[in-house]
């Protein structure tokens, strides 16, 4: 089993996955934390317990259930954070942290999200998720704007080798696209300095404040617009596993993390699609190893804090959008192929698609809640209506 785990792909694959997470929004950690009036100290705290959960769940539950599983932090609950964590004290914002992971903890344990998944049709869900997938698609072309060379000679690497090593052609792409970002004096490397983070406890404060104008938004975020996304990949890909714990688990490392900043953790789509496709691994029962090195570098990315989000942040980022384009273009015709295989699905599949890539949000919910709901809406209507054509025309 752990021959299967030495593998420059799946090494490969879950370094692109940390290095797509930390560089797309690790910067909004930062914001958020500064809201608060959040020390360095407390700032470096919160990178460690992100860096470090993430890391024991993606490995823990990636290696038990035998699936890719990786989890991440809730983009846009620390999005929603820079603004509504205004006035608060960072010990409410602790507060805050800990209640709403009580909250996903208790909606794992009464199964909520396995119930809701039975009954959801997989054109719906895979149309939502090639929708959230392809501003990553067209990330890699719009680098072109700004950085032309150097996005078009990646590119030519990932076509002309792949047909030859396709096991490793996200890998051979990534250090063609660093060692031409070094040529054209893209690489920012001089601010680096080696730092480890430390855990800082904080003790909680709770306030209806705090409460409901960060708890509760907080908790429906992080399941409309990450939970849901991400079991949406798991199936997307084939992967399976029972929802129920994986949400239980996100929310307990939650509860434990809290005090120390670990403000939201959840199931990931995107940077898990890198760990799902062929890419990763020809034979999708070993995929799993690919996220268990994500964890890894999860990890590692816990214990130097700010130094290892100064490293990826020396990248370019028209670097890391082609390389996520790259790596997700697979998954991409994959989803696209399974929401559009019924002909009598293609409509709301089409629609569940366009809204969820509109990026459009209601009430602080991200476009792939509202698309996934839009479209499960008029699949149901759609069925009761052709039940009604039927039984009038038997009657």
């Amino acid at each position: 089993m752990w021959r299967d785990a030495w593998s420059l792909s799946k090494i490969s694959a879950g370094f692109i996955a940390v290095l797509v997470g930390y560089s797309s929004s690790a910067v909004i950690i930062f914001q958020a934390a500064e809201a608060v009036g959040a020390t360095s100290a407390q700032i470096s705290s919160w990178l460690w317990a992100l860096g470090v959960g993430m890391g024991v769940t993606s490995i823990g539950l990636s290696l038990y259930y035998k699936n890719p599983i990786l989890t991440a932090w809730s983009t846009p609950g620390a999005a929603l954070m820079v603004t509504n964590l205004a006035g608060l004290s960072v010990n409410q914002a602790i507060g805050a942290f800990l209640v709403s992971s009580i909250l996903i903890t208790l909606c794992g344990v009464a199964g909520w999200m396995d119930k809701l998944i039975r009954i959801m049709p997989r054109s719906v869900a895979s149309a939502m998720l090639a929708g959230i997938l392809l501003q990553f698609g067209l990330g890699l072309f719009q680098a072109m704007q700004t950085q032309l060379s150097l996005i078009l000679i990646m590119l030519l690497v990932f076509v002309v080798v792949k047909p030859f090593a396709p096991r490793y052609i996200i890998l051979l792409t990534l250090l063609v696209g660093i060692g031409m970002s070094f040529q054209f004096d893209l690489l920012k490397l001089d601010a680096l300095e080696l730092q480890l983070a430390m855990p800082l406890w904080t003790t909680p404060e709770f306030s209806l404040a705090s409460v409901i104008g960060v708890a509760l938004p907080l908790f429906v975020v992080t399941m409309a617009s990450q939970n849901m996304p991400g079991v949406a990949a798991l199936h997307g890909n084939g992967y399976r596993p029972p929802i129920s714990p994986l949400i239980t688990s996100t929310g307990l490392i939650g509860v434990i993390l809290a005090p120390f900043g670990g403000f939201a953790f959840n199931l990931s789509a995107i940077t898990a699609a890198i760990c799902m496709g062929k890419e990763a691994d020809p034979n999708p029962a070993t995929r799993y190893w690919a996220a268990v090195w994500g964890g890894v570098f999860y990890f590692i990315t816990g214990l130097l804090g700010a130094t290892v989000v100064g490293l990826f942040s020396a990248f370019p980022k028209e670097l890391v959008l082609a390389i996520a384009g790259l790596a997700l273009l697979g998954t991409i015709a994959n989803s696209l192929t399974a929401a559009l295989a019924k002909t009598e699905d293609r409509e709301v599949a089409v629609i569940t698609f366009l809204v969820t890539a509109s990026g459009f949000s209601v009430l602080g919910i991200g476009s792939a809640f509202w698309g996934l709901l839009l479209g499960f809406i008029i699949h149901w209507w759609n069925g009761h209506r052709t039940a009604a054509v039927v039984k009038r025309a038997n009657t």
